[in-house]
């Protein structure tokens, strides 16, 4: 226990004197001092934005205004907490100029056949995949309701777009950070009644469109070696053209989007004949990668005009599960996506 204190004393102090040197314009020690929240500050840009490119933008933004502001912060809160108020601030200002981004669900209902070179909306702004590899298991402190990995998952991420900017921002600090509404009212610069009726209306939201059980429970409950096996399946399932081997990892009611495209099927007659028609019998060659993507298994695809030449990157889908079989199947097919992942444009 002795050196727990002593090396958080050593912290403290380390922290306290990178600060005294960032206030008089050293940009090394501000450096330093934010490189420890970089990433939650990023995950908390992407659950306000939905966009991994608006997430890298707003902490960007957010970081320059803490860094122009410094001399400003007087130590009445902690600095990770003056951080957070910078970037909410700054994610608000973006959602009032771009407004909330979309998944297909949203545009219309479903198609009962497959759509055949359907072009791509490119005036909608789609929600976007989250790299979840530098996330940490657990909550983020003792008051928070929400894993880390929870929520990033693409359910609940969804669900916060149709918040107003204000409700996601409370939300998120109360049930996913733990700020308390006098907190937040604070860093929001509004009323503890304000947050409070935030709140009551966001919960409201997110219990209406989230399911009872999160992607983390399901995947602990699955367990690894099923979790792997319904991956490599549904994968090597596309690339071999095999629809009976694909029809017996979905669930009856199982879902298929594909942003950039508007069209979206559900139910399993439908989404084997989308699988069947389009990329099973219209894509000459697949290859995969398994990655992770918003808390849950996902797999990089990659497409070919034969299996001797290079495949290039065309989505990275991401898998719900229920149970042991796949429920929605969500191919965010942009190549555009594979480097926040660390993938490959390509595979020779």
């Amino acid at each position: 226990m002795s050196e727990f204190v002593s090396g958080q004393a050593a912290g403290s102090a380390s922290e306290g004197g990178d600060l005294a040197l960032a206030c008089d314009g050293d940009g090394a020690a501000f450096t330093r001092l934010v490189a420890p929240l970089r990433r939650e500050l990023h995950a908390h840009c992407y659950r306000m934005l939905g966009s991994v490119h608006d997430a890298d933008d707003a902490l960007q933004d957010a970081l320059l205004r803490a860094w122009r502001g410094l001399a400003r912060f007087e130590g009445r809160s902690s600095l990770r907490t003056w951080l957070y108020t910078v970037a909410t601030r700054t994610c608000l200002d973006t959602v009032k100029s771009r407004g909330r981004r979309a998944m297909p669900v949203d545009l219309g209902p479903s198609s009962d056949r497959a759509v055949i070179d359907t072009a791509p909306f490119t005036d909608v702004a789609w929600l976007g995949p989250y790299p979840d590899a530098g996330l940490a298991p657990g909550t983020i402190g003792p008051d928070a309701r929400y894993e880390q990995r929870e929520a990033v998952e693409l359910a609940f991420v969804a669900a916060l777009q149709h918040l107003s900017g204000n409700q996601r921002a409370a939300l998120l600090l109360f049930e996913v950070l733990g700020y308390s509404v006098t907190d937040i009212a604070t860093m929001m610069d509004t009323s503890t009644t304000s947050v409070n009726s935030a709140l009551a209306r966001a919960r409201r939201m997110i219990a209406d469109k989230t399911p009872s059980a999160t992607q983390q429970q399901t995947l602990r409950a699955v367990g690894d070696a099923r979790m792997r096996e319904v991956v490599a399946g549904f994968a090597e399932a596309l690339e071999r053209g095999d629809a009976d081997a694909l029809v017996a990892l979905l669930t009856q009611d199982v879902t298929w989007s594909m942003p950039p495209m508007p069209h979206w099927y559900r139910g399993i007659e439908a989404v084997i004949d989308f699988a069947v028609q389009v990329p099973m019998t219209r894509c000459p060659s697949w290859r995969h990668l398994a990655t992770s993507a918003n808390g849950q298994p996902a797999v990089a695809f990659y497409l070919g005009q034969d299996d001797a030449g290079p495949h290039h990157g065309w989505s990275i889908t991401v898998l719900t599960l229920r149970g042991n079989k796949i429920a929605e199947i969500t191919s965010f097919a942009d190549p555009d996506h594979f480097a926040p992942f660390n993938l490959p444009a390509s595979l020779p």
